[in-house]
């Protein structure tokens, strides 16, 4: 948003998630659970429940938490269900939202999120009024190697994440941020790491075809308030939106 670096809000971001590391813990299990029922608990045969554990243990995630969420997915530890759930939502300057839910209930979801939506100055979107705004592709966010390698050598990093499926291609302040197809992001992150760059996310996103601008401060602290109030919700996943960063 306007008068931020977007890679500082990126740290910035990355910080807070740290922090709150018992919700990032949460949500690797429920997308754990999720796959491990869709697909079966045997990462070698479930690429979805691989990826899943990948991701969860680049965030630290114990192993006891990891196991627990498999068997609560096979069904070998009893309780609800959890289910991905999808929002729209239109938030301050007219800013687009997706809103992305791992739940248990349903019912109390989506009355949350309404709650919160209207309560911080949106308003809930009918299905598809906000979704075609975005597109849905792979995101890897990483910091280059220490100490920051030379201009040829990025250029070279590069053309071999081309190779790789990369679609765009960022670097700024010591980090990179790759756009892949929806499929190609996890060889990305691969690549990325086995040369040396630390990741510090990865995985399926909502990318916004075009970015709406936030002309001043005040409207963009509204924005920064009204995507905090949703992610403090312990249902809440993701919050994608199209504010420019």
């Amino acid at each position: 948003m306007s008068g931020h670096s977007k890679w500082a809000n990126i740290r910035v971001k990355k910080t807070a998630q740290d922090a709150k590391r018992g919700k990032v813990f949460t949500r690797h299990a429920r997308l754990i659970e999720i796959a491990a029922r869709s697909g079966g608990g045997d990462p070698s045969t479930n690429p979805s429940l691989r990826t899943a554990i990948d991701n969860a243990k680049e965030d630290s995630v114990p192993n006891a938490n990891i196991e627990r969420a498999i068997k609560k997915g096979t069904g070998e530890l009893k309780g609800e269900q959890m289910r991905e759930i999808l929002f729209e939502a239109y938030g301050p300057a007219k800013t687009a939202f997706i809103i992305e839910c791992l739940s248990d209930n349903r019912n109390r979801t989506i009355a949350n999120v309404k709650n919160i939506v209207s309560k911080h100055g949106g308003h809930m979107a009918e299905g598809g009024a906000v979704a075609w705004l975005f597109e849905r592709k792979g995101l890897v966010m990483a910091e280059l190697p220490k100490p920051n390698p030379t201009p040829e050598k990025i250029e070279e990093l590069e053309l071999e994440v081309i190779d790789f499926g990369a679609e765009d291609f960022e670097v700024g302040e010591g980090m990179l941020r790759v756009v892949t197809s929806m499929g190609d992001w996890s060889q990305t992150r691969d690549f990325l790491k086995k040369n040396g760059c630390t990741i510090l996310s990865a995985g399926l996103s909502y990318l916004p075809k075009q970015k709406v601008a936030i002309a001043d401060e005040a409207t963009a602290k509204k924005v920064e308030d009204f995507v905090e109030k949703i992610e403090e919700d312990e249902d809440v996943s993701q919050v994608y939106t199209n504010a420019e960063a």
